[in-house]
């Protein structure tokens, strides 16, 4: 069974307002068993609503709606349902009930506006929405020759959504839905090659009609693989994946830092803990985003001491103790070798993490496609030149998790 999403108001056609709606009722249909096939985003005119749900009607079983049941005139979900399928208006008087007594316990007037709040489509069933002034409608539509298409229209406020969903809408859907299967994902995050390269590490396991599924991107310079596996029960899925998650650590060895909401902070934050060492940083170039990014991650909670930032050469000089003629001189590795060194000692870390200037930031630099990093240990400091040739707006984010990642296979290894 497949479902459509619809988000109806000019605000998010507009791109003024973000649809997190969509996103929320998409994985809770996913967790239903029921695989969304469609985002629809709508703005609020009574010929485009219409047209959409018509469109929604023809290629999914289930369609949900949000946004459109206010009181104003650019509220037009109902009018578009009963344009849409052909049906009329009429007044129900147990909603209309509703409403008033909403408004009695608010003591606020009920302003004559909001009796089209009560108006459904012949032959809907009403959603209650206990804390809402908008029901929401159901309305099962039949299409000739296969089976109805069902459509749950739900008000555009999140926290009516979530209690309508809970209250009521979960079961209808998994009612009509019947023996619904079991959709499940899984991610596997990975840092140090591209995409290209990544996937053909993985022979023939990135192809459509594969089951599990597997789907590989892009986010902030981290590539994630997506594995997704759909079946009878919990465990069968579970069994399903497990075997394409050995294969891609196999595969990608170290590249593999984490899985769904892991990022490198938190690998390093547990290989800290497990080892029960220190660190400490030193930043230019990211300005203070190890800082952010350590200082958040509850694994590294008494394992990461703090942080220095800089943003010039007297600072490096002053704040961290780097020797004058370093500073004045030297660009690229002695500098970031420098800044590992001293914050190894001001901190008495048992690891320190420095990241130099960006090249654009430093006329020194002899190339200005690099950056050096430098981890200061208890086997020495140990430097290393990433190049970068990305977009120049991922460039801090890149390298940041660039520095993470040479402390992280620091400690994989053992130095």
């Amino acid at each position: 069974m497949h479902a459509e999403v619809l988000a109806i108001g000019d605000e998010i056609a507009s791109g003024r307002l973000l649809d997190t709606n969509s996103q929320r009722l998409s994985r809770r249909l996913e967790e239903m068993g029921v695989r969304v096939r469609h985002h629809t985003t709508v703005a609020d005119a009574l010929d485009a609503c219409a047209a959409a749900f018509r469109h929604a009607v023809e290629r999914a079983e289930v369609v949900v709606s949000t946004g459109g049941l206010g009181p104003t005139d650019d509220d037009l979900t109902r009018e578009a349902l009963a344009l849409a399928t052909g049906r009329n208006l009429a007044l129900v008087p147990e909603a209309l009930e509703h409403i008033r007594g909403l408004f009695a316990r608010r003591k606020r007037p009920m302003t004559p506006r909001n009796e089209k709040q009560a108006f459904f489509p012949e032959g809907s069933r009403v959603i209650r929405n206990p804390n809402g002034t908008a029901p929401g409608i159901d309305l099962r539509v039949p299409r000739p020759g296969r089976g109805p298409c069902r459509i749950f229209a739900l008000p555009g406020v999140p926290p009516e959504i979530d209690e309508m969903w809970r209250d009521s809408v979960a079961d209808a859907v998994r009612e009509f839905a019947g023996t619904a299967r079991v959709i499940r994902h899984r991610t596997i995050k990975c840092f140090g090659a591209g995409e290209s390269q990544i996937e053909a590490m993985l022979p023939d396991l990135i192809r459509r009609g594969r089951h599990p599924a597997v789907g590989i991107n892009a986010s902030q310079t981290t590539i994630i693989l997506r594995i997704s596996a759909e079946g009878r029960t919990e465990q069968e899925v579970r069994d399903a994946i497990e075997p394409t998650v050995e294969t891609i650590r196999a595969c990608l060895g170290d590249l593999v830092f984490g899985e769904d909401d892991d990022e490198l902070h938190n690998a390093l934050g547990r290989l800290l803990a497990k080892r029960r060492a220190t660190l400490a940083t030193a930043e230019w170039g990211t300005a203070g985003l190890l800082a952010d990014w350590l200082g958040e991650a509850a694994e590294c909670r008494g394992w990461y001491l703090g942080g220095l930032v800089v943003q010039s050469r007297e600072a490096a000089s002053r704040a961290l103790g780097v020797p004058p003629d370093v500073c004045e001189y030297s660009a690229g590795r002695p500098l970031a070798e420098a800044m590992a060194a001293r914050a190894h000692e001001r901190f008495g870390a048992d690891y320190a993490l420095a990241v130099g200037p960006f090249p654009a930031a430093d006329p020194r630099a002899r190339d200005p496609a690099s950056v050096y990093f430098a981890l200061a240990g208890p086997g020495g400091v140990h430097v290393k030149v990433h190049p970068f040739a990305g977009h120049p707006a991922t460039l801090k984010v890149f390298c940041g998790k660039a520095a993470l990642n040479l402390a992280r296979l620091a400690l994989l290894e053992g130095r």
